[in-house]
C-alpha cells in the first residue's frame, strides 16, 4: 500500500481513495491534479469487500477495470457515505449500476483517452503473430538465425473482419484499409461515415464466415458475454486470426482452447482475459499460477498474450487522469457530470 501524504496539512483538501494504483497512476494523476483541491490516496491492491468496510473518510473512489464493484460492496460503500466511484477506465462491467442507483452512488467513466492506442496495439498483435518477430526476436538472440517456422502471408488482399465501430473500432478499420486490407464489420448501429469510406457492414454470421482476421472491439454486455464460443468459432474459417484488445468476457477460454487444438483457430492475440482480475498488472513472476486456462494458452506457439497493455501510452495515460480530475471536480462543485454512467 503507498499513501501520498503530501498535502495532509490542509484539511480542506478533497481526499480520495485510488485503488489499483500503479507508480504509473500515482504520476499521472498527481500531475494532473496539480492546482485543484484534490488529495489522492494510493493503494495498490484492487478494492475488496473488507477495504469497502473501512472507507470512512472517503466520499470518492477512484477505481480501474478490474476492481469489482458488486452491490454488496456498493452497500457497504453507501454505509461509510461514498457517494462517487471515478472510474479511470471507458468499461463499467464490473460495476453493479443498478445497485449503485439505488444506493445513491454515482458512477463516471473515461469514456475516450486515446483510441489510436489500442488500435495500433491491435496491429500490432496481428503483425506479431503473422510474422513471429517474438520468436524470431528470441531465436537471434540465442544465435539462431533460421528461418524455418517463421513464414507468415501478406496482409493485403486479406478480409479484416471488425466486430464494434465505435471510437476504437473506426481507428482500426482506417488503419486496416491503409494495408490494402478488406474491412468488414458488424455493429448493431452502422455508421454512416464508416459506410462512405468503404466499411461494409454484414450479419455476424457473415464476418464469421468471410474473416480471415476478425478483430473485437465492442463493449461487453448481458448480450456480447462469450460473443466468441464453440457455435461462432465453427462458422469462422480455417486458420482464422482472433484479436481481441477489448474485454475478457467476449470470449468463451474454453472454446478457445479447443479451435486452437483442433487447428481451425490459426492465430489468437489476447490482450484482455476473462479471469484477468487476479493474474494481470501483477509481478506473479516467483509465484504457482493456479488458473489453468491462461496456463494452456500460454503454452501454443502460435497464441500471443499481452497483460491488458493496449491503453498504455503516455497519451492515453494523461488523457485517463485529466478527465478523472474532471469528473470528480464535477461532483464536487455539484455539477452535472458529463460523463456518468446510469443503469439502464
Amino acid at each position: 500500500m503507498v499513501i501520498d501524504y503530501n498535502s495532509l496539512n490542509n484539511r480542506y483538501m478533497q481526499k480520495i481513495a485510488v485503488y489499483s494504483a500503479k507508480p504509473y497512476d500515482k504520476s499521472f494523476l498527481t500531475e494532473a491534479s496539480k492546482g485543484h483541491d484534490l488529495e489522492f490516496h494510493f493503494f495498490e491492491d484492487s478494492l475488496s469487500e473488507d477495504m469497502a468496510s473501512m472507507l470512512r473518510e472517503f466520499e470518492v473512489l477512484c477505481l480501474f477495470v478490474n476492481d469489482v464493484v458488486n452491490r454488496s460492496i456498493i452497500e457497504k460503500l453507501s454505509s461509510n457515505n461514498v457517494k462517487l466511484i471515478a472510474l479511470r477506465c471507458a468499461g463499467f462491467n464490473n460495476v453493479d449500476l443498478k445497485a449503485a442507483s439505488e444506493y445513491g452512488i454515482k458512477i463516471a467513466r473515461v469514456p475516450a483517452y486515446s483510441p489510436y492506442a489500442v488500435a495500433e496495439h491491435t496491429l500490432a498483435m496481428i503483425l506479431t503473430l503473422n510474422r513471429k518477430t517474438h520468436r524470431a526476436y528470441n531465436r537471434v538472440r540465442e544465435s539462431n538465425f533460421s528461418l524455418n517456422g517463421l513464414m507468415g502471408f501478406d496482409l493485403n488482399g486479406k478480409t479484416v473482419g471488425v466486430i464494434g465501430t465505435g471510437k476504437i473500432g473506426q481507428v482500426f478499420c482506417k488503419i486496416m484499409q491503409g494495408l490494402n486490407c478488406r474491412v468488414i464489420a458488424y455493429d448493431p448501429y452502422p455508421n454512416e461515415n464508416m459506410q462512405e469510406i468503404g466499411i461494409e457492414y454484414h450479419s455476424l454470421e457473415a464476418l464469421f464466415n468471410q474473416s480471415d482476421i476478425l478483430s473485437l472491439q465492442c463493449p461487453l454486455s448481458s448480450e456480447t458475454r462469450h460473443l466468441i464460443n464453440s457455435e461462432s468459432i465453427s462458422k469462422m474459417k480455417d486458420g482464422v486470426m482472433i484479436i481481441n484488445t477489448s474485454r475478457g468476457g467476449l470470449i468463451d477460454t474454453e472454446a478457445l482452447v479447443k479451435g486452437l487444438k483442433s487447428g481451425k483457430i490459426g492465430f489468437l492475440g489476447i490482450d484482455v482475459y476473462e479471469q484477468e482480475e487476479n493474474i494481470f498488472f501483477n509481478d506473479l513472476s516467483d509465484q504457482i499460477i493456479q488458473d489453468d486456462l491462461i496456463m494452456r494458452l500460454i503454452t501454443f506457439p502460435n497464441v500471443l498474450i499481452t497483460s491488458h497493455q493496449a491503453f498504455f501510452t503516455e497519451n492515453a495515460m494523461k488523457n485517463i487522469a485529466e478527465t478523472t480530475v474532471m469528473n470528480i471536480n464535477q461532483f464536487l462543485k455539484g455539477d452535472e457530470l458529463e460523463n456518468e454512467v446510469k443503469a439502464g
